[in-house]
Formats: C-alpha cells, sequence, structure tokens
C-alpha cells in the first residue's frame, strides 16, 4: 500500500517521538507537544485540526476529576479511608486479611483518584505500620518475617495500578481509550458502562494478586502484633470529620451521583427514553466532573483561626498544583492517533500487521494480542504513552482483519495499564522501589506473572462482557 506524503512524513513524527517516549529524553507532555508542532510545521495537517484533541470534552473530564483528587488528598479523606477498612473487625491483625485489606483500599482509592498519589499516600501508611509492628514485634518476640514487608509494599503498587481500571478516570490510559473509541468507531461508552467491565477485570487482578503476593511472601507469623492498636491510634489521631472533608464528600458524591446516572437510567428505562438521552446529551462525564470542581470553590471549607471569613474548601492555588503534563500528553497522544487515521497511516499499519496472523484469525486472538503488545510496550515507557501508541494500532489492526475493534480497543486500553516487572514500568512500582524494602528480583518474579495473569483475565472478561454490556456481537 503507498503511502502519501501526509502519511510517510506523520509515520517518522511517531517513530521520533515513540524513542522519546521511551527513552525519556524529555518530559513526556514535551515530547507529545513537539511531535503536535511537527506535524503543522511538516504540512501532515493545519494547526486547527492538529491541536483540536486538546479541547475535546475528556480533556474536562481530566481537569475536573483531578481537582476532585486535589481536595480528596489535602483534607485526607483517603486516610480516613485507609484507617476506617483498616479498623474493620474482619481485617484483624491476620497478616492475609490486612494484605488484602491493603489491597481493597489501594484498588478503591485509585479508581478516583490518581495511581501515584494512592501509592504515596498507601506507601507512608504501610511504612508507618511495619515500623510499628516491627518494634511491637522484636517485644514480644513475634516479628513478621522481612518477606512480608517486600509482599505488602508490592500489594500497594500492584492495586493501586490495577485500581485504576475499574472506572473511566482511575487512569489515564482509559480517557485515551475512550477518545480513540468514540473518535474511530463513534461509540460513546458512559462511565456505569465501562465500570460493568473495567470493574470484574479490576476486582479479579487485585485478588490474584495478593493471594499470588502472600504466598509468594508470607509473614512467617499467624498474626501481627500491635496492628490493632496502631490502627486505632491512626484513626484517634485523624479526629471529628471536618467541614471541609464534609464538603469534599458532598462534592465527590454528587459528581459519582451524575457519572452514574446515566446508566442506570438506561438500565431502567431504556437508552431511547428521553429521560435517559437529556441527561447523556446535557451532563456527559466531563461536565459532571467540571460541576463537581466548582462546587469545591462553593461549598465552606475550614476556619481559620482569627479569620472571621468562611474560607471554600478549595482555593484556586491548590487547584493549579494538578498534574497539568498529562492532558498535555494526552491531548499530543489524541492529536498523534487522529492523524494516523486522517492519512491512512493507522489502515497501513493494520493490513501490515494481519499478514502476520494466522490466516481466520478471530477476535479472541486480536484481543489476546492488543492485550499482550500493550502489557510489554508498557514495561518500558508510561502507561499513557502505551496507549496513545498500542489503541490506535490494535483499532486499525481489528478493522483490517475483520475482527471487532471495539473489544480489541477496550482490551489494548486496559492492558495499557499494567506492566509490574519493573521500578521504571510505573511510578507506583518506582514509590515501593524507592523505601529500599522491595529488592528487583522479587519485583520481576512477582511482575512477570501477573503481566502474564493480567493479559489473560482482560482477554477472557473482555471478550465475555463486551456483547453483554455494549450490545456488539464479538465474532471468532
Amino acid at each position: 500500500m503507498e503511502l502519501s506524503y501526509e502519511a510517510t512524513a506523520l509515520a517518522w513524527i511517531l517513530a521520533g517521538v515513540v524513542v522519546l517516549w521511551v527513552t525519556e529524553a524529555l518530559p513526556l507532555p514535551v515530547s507529545a507537544l513537539l511531535a503536535a508542532v511537527a506535524c503543522v510545521i511538516g504540512g501532515v495537517a493545519p494547526a486547527a485540526d492538529v491541536f483540536r484533541p486538546f479541547s475535546q470534552p475528556l480533556v474536562f473530564l481530566f481537569i475536573g476529576s483531578f481537582i476532585l483528587a486535589e481536595a480528596i488528598r489535602i483534607h485526607l479523606l483517603d486516610r480516613r479511608l485507609a484507617f476506617a477498612v483498616l479498623a474493620l473487625p474482619v481485617v484483624g491483625e491476620s497478616p492475609l486479611r490486612i494484605m488484602l485489606a491493603v489491597a481493597a483500599i489501594s484498588g478503591v482509592v485509585s479508581g478516583f483518584i490518581s495511581n501515584t498519589a494512592t501509592t504515596a499516600m498507601m506507601v507512608a501508611i504501610v511504612v508507618g505500620m511495619l515500623d510499628a509492628v516491627t518494634e511491637a514485634g522484636n517485644r514480644s518476640g513475634h516479628r513478621p518475617a522481612p518477606a512480608f514487608a517486600t509482599g505488602l509494599l508490592l500489594c500497594v503498587a500492584f492495586a493501586a495500578s490495577i485500581g485504576g481500571l475499574a472506572t473511566p478516570i482511575g487512569t489515564p490510559p482509559n480517557v485515551i481509550g475512550l477518545a480513540f473509541i468514540d473518535q474511530q468507531l463513534n461509540v460513546q461508552i458512559s462511565f456505569f458502562e465501562w465500570c460493568l467491565v473495567g470493574g470484574p477485570v479490576a476486582l479479579c487482578l487485585i485478588s490474584v494478586a495478593t493471594l499470588l503476593l502472600a504466598a509468594a511472601f508470607p509473614a512467617g507469623v499467624p498474626r501481627i502484633e500491635g496492628m490493632t492498636r496502631l490502627v486505632a491510634d491512626q484513626r484517634r489521631q485523624l479526629g471529628a470529620w471536618t467541614v471541609a472533608q464534609r464538603s469534599t464528600a458532598a462534592a465527590f458524591a454528587v459528581t459519582v451521583v451524575l457519572w452514574v446516572t446515566p446508566g442506570l437510567l438506561a438500565l431502567l428505562l431504556g437508552a431511547k427514553h428521553p429521560l435517559c438521552q437529556w441527561f447523556r446529551g446535557h451532563i456527559p462525564e466531563g461536565v459532571a466532573a467540571i460541576l463537581g470542581a466548582i462546587l469545591l470553590f462553593v461549598l465552606p471549607g475550614n476556619r481559620v483561626a482569627g479569620d472571621s471569613r468562611r474560607p471554600r474548601v478549595l482555593t484556586w492555588q491548590q487547584a493549579a498544583g494538578i498534574d497539568w503534563g498529562i492532558i498535555l500528553l494526552y491531548g499530543g497522544g489524541m492529536a498523534l492517533g487522529s492523524l494516523a487515521f486522517q492519512t491512512g497511516l493507522a489502515e497501513a499499519i493494520g493490513t501490515g500487521l494481519t499478514s502476520w496472523l494466522p490466516t481466520g484469525s478471530g477476535t479472541w486472538l486480536l484481543v489476546a494480542a492488543a492485550s499482550i503488545v500493550a502489557v510489554f510496550t508498557s514495561e518500558f515507557t508510561s502507561n499513557t504513552a502505551s496507549a496513545n501508541m498500542v489503541v490506535p494500532v490494535a483499532i486499525a489492526l481489528a478493522i483490517a482483519a475483520g475482527g471487532d475493534p471495539l473489544a480489541t480497543a477496550i482490551a489494548a486500553t486496559l492492558a495499557a495499564s499494567l506492566g509490574f516487572m519493573m521500578p521504571v514500568s510505573t511510578p507506583c512500582n518506582a514509590i515501593v522501589y524507592g523505601t529500599g524494602r522491595v529488592p528487583l528480583r522479587a519485583m520481576m518474579k512477582a511482575g512477570v506473572l501477573l503481566d502474564v495473569v493480567g493479559a489473560a483475565v482482560i482477554t477472557a472478561i473482555v471478550l465475555t462482557l463486551a456483547p453483554r454490556v455494549f450490545g456488539v456481537h464479538v465474532p471468532g
């Protein structure tokens, strides 16, 4: 297939930006912006077309959810949730149940705030727990084995990476995949619909990861001495709920209700009911996130001693501290992906790759291949860059091979957030490795098993649930 000048120029630009992403010679957002500028200068497309993805509605879903997450972090709602779960009687002082609780907290929190922020918060909690538990164990003679600390910290990193799969806003690759699906396949997936697929994937993988780590890194003692007392002390230090915490929880609750309402209405009334269509048309996920973020500047915050004014939950200076680089990386990556389809480059890549597939390959093979490739690339570059590279190629490959591009794209999107073997694979891995309690060999040993299991679980669940959730036929 002969490529046009625009497609050829874009291919060289894509090759260059992939090298920059993998080597991290420049910050990832800068590389994405450089690629967008190069597309304009190189004549691939006019500036208006290249920069249009930066203003997509999903960009505002990013911005709104990031601001909400910042308020949750600043006002310690994540810590409240963590210690509330650890204080449950069912958790107690059992090593396995403690690990399951830590995994559950990490997974749930990372479904709504940054995986990196979740890991940083949970690592601080877990390291403090381990130090106190070790001291108590020294006194009682029942100190947990050092391997337990390794397993518990890996549990935080892995569960935080996996938990982001459960919701559209849990991790940037989800939003990137949704945008490609919307642009190239004209399929709009709601917050609720995504959760029906991403939630089971996250639940299954977190369970498998926790059991794997518990077996590989046993505590060596039947109970963790002093755990119950430690958690009670931490909860006591948090004190009663503050005004700002209640306001933050209210703003977040309103946002979540707006996110899930269209999906619930579709189930109860049917997707074509006027009320359901009104919600989808007037309050999409991006608008709901912005409304929730705006509430943070309206609802009351904590009073400051000596100041008669009532402050708000969040100041603009605090809100401006969100990760704007991810938004720029998203826009640049989406621009490249859109141009790949416009210039015919994606079609050429898809057609070329089909020649490597066995004759009569079905959708199951395409979904499995997309999952494996996305997991592999995420080991060596950021999850966001992996999604930008793999998802558009997966769509083009499925179209060229006659498979289902929606199922293939969803699998590639989910798998792009995996990658557990190396400290450089995800910021979550890097944070726990930086504690000095996680040997590289231990991370690689557990990570490679979870990579393989992750690709298999994503393939199986997507092929099983996609036809039911999205009403599509998955041939082959």
